[in-house]
C-alpha cells in the first residue's frame, strides 16, 4: 500500500509521513497534501487512513465543478488506489473520541488551476505524468490532479494510432501548452515540438547506416518506417510487413530539401517490449514558434505558432 505523504511541490523539501499534527498544520495553512484513496463507498465518497486518523472525502468534494456529466462519477471511481491531492477542511472526533478528517480535492484543484492559469500561456513547457490513454489522446496530470489532454496527432511527427505506442501509464513526460481555455478550465497540450526538427533528427543518421525502425504505415507504394518519433522514412512495400513491426533498415539517402528518407528493409526483428525512451531537444522555457522543416525545404513550411489568447 502506498505510504501517505505530503504533496511535494517542485523544488521544495521531500515529503514526510502524514500524522495528526501534520493534518492540523495543513488545515491551518491551506497546504495541499497527497495520499492514496483506499476505497470508494456506494455514495461515491472516498476514504483514507492516516495512522489513527480516519478521513473521508465527500462526493461533492472529489471533483472540481468544471467536470460535468457522467465524467464526474468516473473521476471519483478512478481515484481508488491512486494518489489524490487534497486540502484538509475539518478535523473533529467521532463518538469514541477517535480523530476524523474531512478532505477536499475540489478545493485543491480550484487553487491549482487558478495558479496554473496565472503562470501558463500557449508555448509554455510543462512537466506531466501520463494518467490515462484513449485512441484520441493521452491524459496528462500537470500538477495537483489537473489533467490536460494531449491529442494523439500532437504526440509526434511520426504518426501513431494510439498513445500507448509512445507512452506508458505513470510515465513522466514534457509537453507544451497548445491552448488554454480559461472559461472552461481546459488545457490542451502538444508534444512533438520537443522531439526535435527534421534536421536535428536526421543528424543522428547517415547514408549507409543500418538501424532499427518501426513500421508505422502501409501504403500501396511502400511502407513508412519510424527511425525516431520525429523522423520517418519510406521503403518499398513488402507483403510480410505490418504496422507495429520492428525492422532493421539501411538508410539509402537523406534529402532535406524534400524531407525524404529513403530506406531498404533488411529484416524483421523481435517486437519491442515497451515504447522506446524519449529524447527531448527542448526541456524548458516558452516557445513562440517552432519550425520542423529545413530552411531549404521545397514545400510549405511545417511549423507551429503559439499565439497568446486573451
Amino acid at each position: 500500500m502506498p505510504e501517505n505523504k505530503l504533496y511535494p511541490p517542485e523544488g521544495l523539501s521531500a515529503p514526510v509521513p502524514l500524522t495528526l499534527s501534520a493534518l492540523r498544520d495543513a488545515q491551518s495553512s491551506g497546504a495541499v497534501l497527497e495520499a492514496a484513496a483506499l476505497r470508494c463507498d456506494a455514495a461515491l465518497c472516498l476514504h483514507f487512513q492516516f495512522g489513527s486518523v480516519t478521513a473521508r472525502m465527500p462526493r461533492e468534494e472529489v471533483t472540481a465543478p468544471w467536470i460535468t456529466g457522467a465524467g464526474r462519477d468516473i473521476a471519483v471511481l478512478s481515484r481508488v488506489g491512486k494518489p489524490v491531492c487534497f486540502t484538509v477542511t475539518d478535523l473533529s472526533a467521532d463518538a469514541k473520541g477517535a480523530p476524523v478528517a474531512l478532505l477536499s480535492r475540489k478545493q485543491a484543484q480550484e487553487d491549482a488551476i487558478t495558479a496554473l492559469e496565472a503562470l501558463l500561456r500557449p508555448g509554455s513547457v510543462v512537466t506531466g505524468r501520463i494518467v490515462g490513454m484513449e485512441p484520441f489522446g493521452a491524459f496528462v496530470d500537470i500538477g495537483r490532479g489537473i489533467v490536460a489532454l494531449l491529442p494523439t496527432a500532437y504526440i509526434s511527427a511520426a504518426r501513431i494510432r494510439h498513445p500507448r505506442e509512445r507512452f506508458q501509464i505513470g510515465q513522466k513526460i514534457l509537453a507544451v501548452v497548445k491552448s488554454l481555455d480559461r472559461a472552461s478550465h481546459r488545457i490542451t497540450l502538444t508534444h512533438r515540438e520537443l522531439l526535435g526538427t527534421w534536421l536535428e533528427n536526421a543528424s543522428l543518421f547517415a547514408p549507409g547506416d543500418t538501424v532499427q525502425g518501426i513500421v508505422r504505415g502501409i501504403q500501396d507504394y511502400g511502407a513508412f518506417i519510424e527511425l525516431t518519433p520525429n523522423l520517418s522514412g519510406l521503403t518499398d512495400r513488402r507483403d510480410d510487413l505490418h504496422e507495429g513491426d520492428a525492422v532493421s533498415v539501411n538508410i539509402r539517402s537523406l534529402r532535406p530539401e524534400r524531407m525524404k528518407v529513403k530506406l531498404q528493409v533488411i529484416e524483421r526483428l523481435p517486437p519491442l517490449p515497451v515504447p522506446e525512451p524519449l529524447r527531448y531537444w527542448i526541456t524548458d522555457g516558452v516557445l513562440e514558434r517552432w519550425v520542423y522543416s529545413p530552411a531549404n525545404f521545397e514545400g510549405e513550411a511545417a511549423e507551429t505558432v503559439f499565439t497568446q489568447v486573451p
